[in-house]
């Protein structure tokens, strides 16, 4: 395993590379295969402007490069396209409370009011209207679960032609049958994203439809770069930068092809989520990368590989990356909801996260940066894990565990200690085998310096406590299962991403039992990206190799928390 530095504005970020092999590529172009990489194997602090290195400007060193239209076609191509067919021009709006509490001018695009609540009718719509009439009666086809095939669905319906939407089987009802009322053909196939692709493209070759991609295409990027262009008309005065969600690269390639021309001092910053950083990884490497697993939170930016054509033009155009939590996300959407009385998707926020956490980091006072609020097609089932992580991403909410005597008196002292401060969650359970308890409770925090005293007071006292702030194991399962430790023997303790569909949890079942005893199970829904389950699982050591074999080919994405802190200070 090779030990890597990367360095970046005399800021040192240590990191263990844990390239682990290599995957197909996903155009035939390539004349390698991609290297596939862990998401951990780049992270920095939230806000700071990273994935810039010696190797992102290199063209000697992609080998998976190729060309592409010139940055001034890229220009003349925005300036003429004819998205305004079917988009409005989103109005770019002042956030005055968010300004407030940041120090610096942040202005919203409000992508998120388009016709189908999305960009991406930008990109699909220009691409299509360019297809000459034979092929429009030949019909077009797509492979997305979400707000691409809305964007084509659309489109197709004012170009009036025939499109074909394959979605997953796991798709919720709820989007399938908006795309259907758009009057598109909605083919459910296959369990993943993946199989849907595969299945498109060979009906695509075999109908003669144009398949339409969600962003590696220059007619996608040249719609989405209209957004770039309205940006400068509606805000010609000073901008430090502009903040783009990035999944695939094709709505911040859009935009810095048309900035950089114009307007070449703004910045132009992308946001990913810290287990969703394809692009970053790939600028800071040289070359497009695949992630092992990607984190499904914001399932807009969910992307192991980013396109070619937008990886040639992020490493010649683009700033940085900002990584932010899925804590920092979801405090963004309750920003916005305060702001606007506007519900945001995790990715139509992620822009708005990447903003507050760059100000922060870098001290940003009475500038002016624009956020692109890209998209509003929430689940309304995942609002129930937004609300309960909002206040921990935005700093107003802290989780923590204290060791407390077991003796009378002592919750009291407990509470005398904490203070003025209050305490939004509290579990105990009385463990006769010890004589301390350990207790997990969440504080509400309206400055770093309170919070910061209240452990102060406790540790003095002789308290244990323990910051879990940014423990997601702790907040999305531990929390659930105070009082249920036990010293299991041969006890390995996974988390497992279940499909949202009928039989996951069987199929799970059939791959490890009754081979082997489980031991402890919490399911944690998470709307359609996915179920966040806790496993725990006897297995004995000769059987280790065997049962991550059958975990691998069970083929849902999964994780060894064994070494997690909090599980050894709250379960084990």
């Amino acid at each position: 395993m090779e030990e890597i530095r990367a360095v970046a504005d005399g800021v040192g970020i240590g990191f263990v590379d844990k390239t682990s092999e290599s995957a197909t590529p996903t155009s035939s172009r390539d004349p390698l295969p991609l290297l596939k990489v862990s998401s951990e194997s780049l992270q920095y602090e939230s806000g700071y402007l990273g994935a810039i290195s010696d190797k992102t400007s290199d063209p000697h060193s992609d080998t998976n490069g190729n060309g592409g239209p010139t940055n001034v076609s890229y220009l003349t191509s925005i300036l003429s396209s004819k998205v305004y067919e079917v988009a409005i021009e989103s109005p770019l709006q002042y956030a005055p409370k968010i300004s407030q509490r940041s120090g610096v001018r942040i202005l919203l695009k409000r992508e998120d009011l388009q016709p189908v609540f999305s960009f991406k009718l930008r990109g699909a719509y220009n691409m299509m209207a360019k297809l000459p009439k034979e092929q429009l009666e030949k019909g077009v086809i797509c492979s997305s679960a979400g707000n691409h095939a809305q964007g084509v669905a659309l489109a197709a319906e004012r170009l009036k032609c025939n499109a074909v939407i394959v979605m997953p089987v796991t798709t919720p009802e709820i989007k399938w049958k908006s795309v259907e009322r758009l009057g598109a053909t909605v083919v459910l196939i296959g369990d993943s994203y993946d199989e849907a692709q595969t299945y498109a493209k060979r009906r695509s070759e075999e109908e003669g439809r144009i398949f339409i991609p969600p962003f590696d295409h220059p007619d996608v990027i040249i719609g989405q770069g209209t957004i770039g262009m309205e940006i400068v008309h509606q805000n010609p005065g000073p901008l430090h930068a502009v903040f783009v969600p990035v999944g695939g690269g094709g709505l911040i390639a859009g935009i810095a092809a048309y900035m950089k021309q114009v307007r070449p001092e703004v910045r132009i910053i992308g946001v990913e989520p810290a287990d969703a950083n394809a692009m970053a990884l790939s600028l800071y490497r040289g070359q497009r990368v695949m992630l092992d697993q990607v984190g499904g939170f914001a399932d807009g930016v969910a992307v192991k590989v980013v396109g070619e054509e937008t990886f040639r033009l992020c490493r010649e155009l683009v700033d940085g990356i900002v990584l932010v939590s899925r804590d920092a996300i979801c405090a963004s959407i309750k920003d916005m909801f305060e702001e606007k009385r506007s519900i945001l998707e995790p990715a139509g926020a992620l822009a708005l996260a990447g903003a507050n956490a760059y100000c922060k980091y870098y001290g940003l006072k009475d500038e002016t940066v624009v956020a692109i609020t890209s998209g509003a097609n929430m689940n309304f089932e995942r609002l129930r894990l937004v609300t309960q992580l909002a206040d921990v991403g935005a700093k107003r909410e802290a989780v923590l565990a204290t060791f407390l005597q077991e003796e009378h008196g002592s919750f009291k002292n407990f509470c005398q200690l904490v203070g003025p401060i209050n305490i939004t969650e509290f579990k105990y359970r009385y463990d006769i085998g010890k004589d301390k308890a350990l207790v997990l409770y969440s504080v509400g925090v309206h400055k770093a310096e309170e919070l910061i005293a209240m452990k102060d007071r406790l540790e003095s006292s002789g308290l244990r406590t323990l910051d879990l702030t940014d423990n997601d194991l702790a907040k999305d399962h531990l929390r659930h299962l105070m009082g249920g430790r036990s010293n299991l023997e041969n006890e390995l303790l996974y988390r497992f991403v279940f499909p949202e569909r009928p039989g996951a949890l069987m199929k799970f079942l059939h791959a490890f039992s009754p081979r082997w005893n489980i031991s402890l199970f919490h399911y944690r829904a998470q709307g359609d990206t996915g179920a966040n389950v806790l496993v725990g699982i006897q297995v004995p050591k000769e059987d280790e190799e065997e049962f991550i074999g059958q975990a691998k080919t069970l083929g849902y994405e999964f994780k060894d928390e064994r070494k997690n802190k909090a599980y050894r200070l709250l379960m084990h």
